[in-house]
């Protein structure tokens, strides 16, 4: 109990990074969908290049995040040295990619539709070029339970960006896509220097015996994480390049990517849990109640975000004013983007039975044949669907690799899952999202949220009732003994 007391703990600090940091962020949201016009088809271009963005991170990464972890927590291993090789290795990696990109940016910008504005890539290539140098020191920050700093950068990081943007698009009225982008570089700079006292106190050196060790547990990570990035941007990434007139794709493509990011509170749940869960299942690696731990842990993870889906698609009518008002036709992607995210948790859960045997190789097979299917569906419907292909192919990828992740382990590493209450959850919960689907459009907002509210409320009272008793609360806990 000590141990899930602690985890809720850091997934609270994390969370608050993240959430909050994620929320604040998302105030960029009405101001790009406002000051840019979704005819001009200018936050398409955001999307698009992001989506590549977030390849490239995982690329450059090379899976060592979780690597690190691993081997940080092994006996036998100093984790300076395990930290000091993962830098070496990324460092490396950046530096071949940044080359590569300079010298090779005419054909590049050509081959991405980006001939005219080569400036775009060049930015974004010096913003994920940081952004993964700053992955591992983030990582060491996790291992060494210092969530508190972890939290501030990210936050700092958010406020900068928020009100350099406030001044360049409100103040100085500019419109340009580039700013969006140049100003990620600027604060993605800044937080780099608060790492600098990590990086020279670290003793710099490679253990090649090590980095040998590390690379052949990574790179079944590094196909991992290809493959589920590709669930997550790959719709993001052909969409202009499969929709029958490219213009009008980036057009629809800047339509979609608004409308997902109301989605992504889901999104933001599962990173807030991840980032305090992965340090805390390798550490607890060698406990005898570890399963049961972690059954515990995939049940509530389950709970949080079915009542999370519902609160936002019970006050979807007030959250659709994040964005602009010629964007809201594509607010129909948003519950089937949750659905996916929340089996992208679950399979997230699934996961730590292969690397806690170190096999992530399963993780490959299982996050390609979910990307396989959401190409298919993307490739295959997109012309007709548009973005809507893009939703359920995200839906249909992220439900194979949970599916195939689960059937495996049960008998690889099985997991006693308390399957039937999580059933019960899965079942209120699509009852309760019907019924405010049957809610008439015409009538007045106040009045679809008052209903929605009380099946939230609904929802919360069975949560109480069964899993969560007030009398086990810290503080308030004691009123209801």
């Amino acid at each position: 109990m000590a141990n899930l007391k602690s985890l809720a703990k850091d997934t609270a600090i994390y969370g608050l990074s993240s959430i909050v940091g994620r929320f604040l962020n998302y105030l960029l949201v009405p101001l790009y969908t406002h000051v840019i016009s979704a005819e001009n088809g200018g936050y398409g271009i955001v999307t698009n290049l992001y989506a590549y963005v977030a390849l490239l991170l995982v690329l450059l990464t090379f899976g060592m995040e979780t690597t690190f972890f691993r081997f940080a927590n092994k006996e036998g291993e100093n984790p300076d040295t395990v930290f000091s090789t993962t830098m070496m290795v990324i460092a490396t990696l950046v530096s071949v990619f940044i080359a590569t990109v300079f010298g090779l940016i005419t054909p590049i910008s050509h081959w991405l539709g980006y001939q005219e504005h080569p400036e775009y890539i060049l930015v974004m290539a010096s913003v994920v070029a940081l952004d993964a140098l700053q992955a591992i020191p983030f990582s060491y920050l996790r291992y060494k339970n210092k969530a508190l700093k972890f939290a501030s950068l990210k936050l700092l990081f958010i406020a900068l960006n928020i009100g350099l943007n406030l001044v360049f698009f409100v103040l100085l009225g500019k419109t340009d896509v580039f700013f969006v982008f140049a100003l990620n570089l600027v604060c993605t700079s800044f937080i780099t220097i608060f790492f600098l006292p990590e990086l020279f106190r670290i003793k710099w050196c490679i253990d090649l015996s090590l980095l040998r060790r590390m690379l052949s547990y990574s790179w079944p990570i590094l196909i991992l994480g290809i493959a589920g990035i590709l669930n997550q941007a790959a719709d993001k990434m052909i969409f202009p390049l499969i929709y029958p007139n490219r213009t009008e794709g980036v057009v629809e493509l800047g339509v979609y990517g608004a409308c997902v990011k109301v989605a992504m509170i889901m999104a933001m749940i599962t990173q807030a849990f991840r980032y305090a869960y992965e340090p805390f299942v390798f550490a607890q690696s060698r406990d005898k109640d570890k399963t049961q731990t972690y059954a515990i842990g995939m049940k509530y993870f389950l709970i949080f975000t079915l009542l999370a889906f519902l609160c936002v698609m019970a006050y979807l009518p007030l959250l659709k004013y994040m964005v602009g008002s010629d964007y809201w036709d594509g607010l129909r992607v948003i519950p089937v983007v949750m659905a996916a995210e929340i089996m992208m948790g679950i399979y997230f859960n699934l996961s730590f039975w292969y690397k806690l045997i170190d096999k992530t190789i399963y993780g490959a097979w299982f996050s390609i044949a979910g990307c396989i299917v959401l190409f298919a569906v993307n490739i295959i419907f997109i012309p007709k669907y548009s973005y809507m292909a893009c939703a359920w192919g995200g839906f249909a990828g992220y439900g194979t690799a949970m599916i195939l992740c689960y059937l495996v382990g049960q008998k690889k590493n099985p997991i006693n899952y308390p399957m039937k209450s999580m059933a019960v959850y899965v079942g209120i919960t699509i009852l309760f999202f019907a019924i405010m689907q049957f809610v008439p459009e015409h009538w007045p907002a106040i009045v679809r949220m008052g209903i929605n509210t009380l099946l939230v409320l609904a929802f919360v009272g069975h949560i109480i009732y069964h899993d969560l008793p007030l009398r086990n609360l810290p503080v308030i806990g004691k009123y209801f003994r």
